[in-house]
């Protein structure tokens, strides 16, 4: 059984870097593709990125493209989002999920973690 948990969220400054983990503590086998979702307030959720288990498929939002880069460890069931340069539209809850095909659509997750809090002040 899948179980995810991130860590790594924070409050920074704009321009600033974080770097968000989310272990599946629950499988000894990563699933086959791991994806980061956010969820600013009074907003839906939105896709950041995705990649399989091999690293070698990747997709990620445009807004990440050249400041958010993804990143997996499979002999310690983790993925990582590394975000540079973030700004203050990119405060919100950021989420990992759990999928069997790489998409962007959040109803391809079949699971997915509590949520860890990124915060980027002005």
């Amino acid at each position: 059984q899948v179980h995810l948990e991130e860590s790594g969220g924070g409050l920074v400054q704009a321009g600033g870097s974080l770097r968000l983990s989310c272990i599946d503590s629950g499988r000894t086998t990563s699933p086959s593709v791991m994806g980061w979702f956010r969820q600013a307030p009074g907003k839906d959720r939105e896709f950041v990125g995705a990649s399989n288990r091999s690293g070698g498929i990747k997709i990620s939002a445009d807004f990440a493209k050249g400041r958010f880069t993804i990143s997996r460890d499979n002999t310690k069931n983790t993925i990582y989002l590394q975000m540079n340069m973030l700004k203050p539209e990119d405060t919100a809850v950021y989420y990992c999920a759990a999928s069997e095909a790489i998409s962007r659509d959040s109803t391809e997750y079949f699971a997915w973690g509590s949520g860890t809090q990124v915060t980027v002040s002005s």
